[in-house]
């Protein structure tokens, strides 16, 4: 099995340049609301969770280089919607609370998994 490419990965790069497209480009050029509200929730696991696990990767946290497991994509999904969600707008009043960025965070969580386990085979318990 071939390694996770985490900060070389292609989905990673793209959901980053897409992120980043958007942020500084489209957002200003088209005033879709999904450009303005849910294309950058969409690609928050994508473009931030390879990143998270390489760094976790380093310090020792993660002991493994397969492509992100279900576990670890939900874990931050869970993490991230929390401290988005309901930590900021609630506790430090900073944004909005918006379940349908929630649902974003989901989808594009989801999609991502699917893709960067595609090809993956069942590893058997207890082998890294």
């Amino acid at each position: 099995m071939s390694r996770f490419g985490y900060l070389r990965d292609p989905l990673f790069l793209s959901a980053l340049a897409g992120y980043a497209l958007n942020q500084w480009l489209f957002k200003a050029l088209w005033p879709a609301l999904f450009l303005q509200g849910q294309f950058n929730d969409l690609v928050l696991i994508p473009a931030a969770l390879p990143a998270v696990l390489w760094a976790q990767r380093v310090i020792g946290l993660r002991d493994h280089d397969r492509p992100p497991l279900w576990s670890e994509m939900i874990l931050h999904l869970v993490a991230w919607s929390a401290i988005c969600e309901f930590i900021g707008p609630h506790w430090l009043h900073h944004g909005t609370a918006d379940g349908w960025d929630v649902v974003a965070y989901a989808v594009g969580g989801i999609m991502a998994c699917v893709w960067w386990n595609r090809s993956v085979r069942p590893v058997p318990r207890g082998a890294r």
